[in-house]
């Protein structure tokens, strides 16, 4: 079952604008959802290569499974029991890679063979795979919120590189590739965001100038501008990693909107869910004009949003909803 809505480390300068301009008729755009029949599995974070077959996990539930979006036809694959994927990624040959949440490890899925392999991360440092990243080179990055790290896992010989984030119980959560290859992570436990340098693994925290910030995820624009949303007190924010500034703008539900997932398209509009209001609003910013310009409900309510991904060449964004649904916003409707 689908349902549909058209609708439309020292603290450093912050340009606090407040609410941002808001479009008189903000627009909307498409929504589609697939009902997940799987009670109680939360699926979540799907990927797709192709824009047909979306991949994602069941959390709670233990699997890995795909959905068919022209047929709504869903094929599921059993993980071991208490293994809690969190998160995965699709690699360009139709290779599954999924976060081993509870169980202490990375995993790789081949649909052709079924064949399953397991990548034990160490229980001391990383012992919690959260979201998964791929770099230009096709190694993943991986953030362990408990564990309070950063990883690399290197595919050929599969070796791991474990970074340690300095700050104590900082909770690194989302993470994303920049342009110039750094890695940036959101520090959820905190107010900082953390960069790794690939060639040395230097890690450098940047402290959000709000004390009560708290970002949980990010997107990175061509600019290499650094946004994220501050899940705490409602704000859509940037860093310039060139001019050491931070600028932020209120979200249109103001305070309680609790922006959540997040993700940037090709024409570096950023894109964010407020998971504080329900219905969740599915939310559009113009970097270029400073403004929103886009606010669409969630058709199911989604409930909570929790994790993107935009697919350039149909120019639609994937998501998974506390609703029990995966669902699709066409944000580009000429490329369909």
């Amino acid at each position: 079952m689908t349902r549909a809505l058209t609708a439309a480390f020292a603290a450093l300068p912050l340009a606090l604008t407040g609410a941002a301009a808001m479009a008189d008729e903000p627009q909307t755009i498409t929504i589609e959802e697939w009902d997940i029949p799987w009670e109680n599995t939360r699926p979540r974070d799907p990927y797709t290569i192709d824009a047909e077959t979306i991949w994602f996990v069941g959390q709670q539930g233990h699997y890995l499974a795909h959905l068919n979006a022209a047929t709504g036809e869903l094929t599921r694959y059993e993980l071991q029991p208490g293994d809690g994927p969190h998160n995965l990624i699709v690699d360009a040959d139709g290779i599954v890679w999924y976060a081993g949440n509870r169980a202490a490890h990375i995993g790789r899925f081949d649909p052709q063979t079924q064949e399953f392999e397991r990548i034990a991360t160490p229980q001391d440092t990383a012992r919690d795979p959260h979201t998964l990243v791929f770099d230009a080179n096709g190694d993943i990055w991986f953030t362990a919120q408990g564990a309070n790290s950063i990883g690399r896992l290197t595919l050929e010989g599969r070796g791991l590189d474990i970074i340690p984030v300095p700050t104590e119980r900082s909770r690194p959560y989302g993470i994303d590739i920049a342009p110039d290859g750094m890695v940036w992570s959101v520090l959820f436990g905190t107010n900082k965001l953390a960069a790794v340098d690939p060639e040395t693994l230097e890690l450098t925290e940047y402290e959000i100038p709000r004390a009560e910030a708290r970002p949980r995820r990010l997107a990175i624009t061509s600019d290499g501008r650094v946004w994220y949303v501050d899940y705490a007190a409602g704000y859509l924010g940037a860093y310039d990693p060139r001019s050491g500034e931070f600028a932020e703008w209120a979200a249109p539900s103001g305070a309680q909107s609790r922006p959540y997932a997040m993700a940037v398209d090709d024409e570096d509009r950023l894109w964010f869910a407020e998971s504080g209001v329900s219905p969740n609003l599915f939310v559009g910013f113009d970097p270029a004009t400073e403004s929103f310009f886009s606010v669409t409900p969630v058709p199911s309510g989604g409930g909570t949003l929790r994790h993107m991904q935009y697919f350039a060449p149909t120019g639609e964004i994937w998501f998974g909803a506390d609703t029990h649904t995966i669902g699709r916003a066409i944000v580009q409707p000429g490329r369909r």
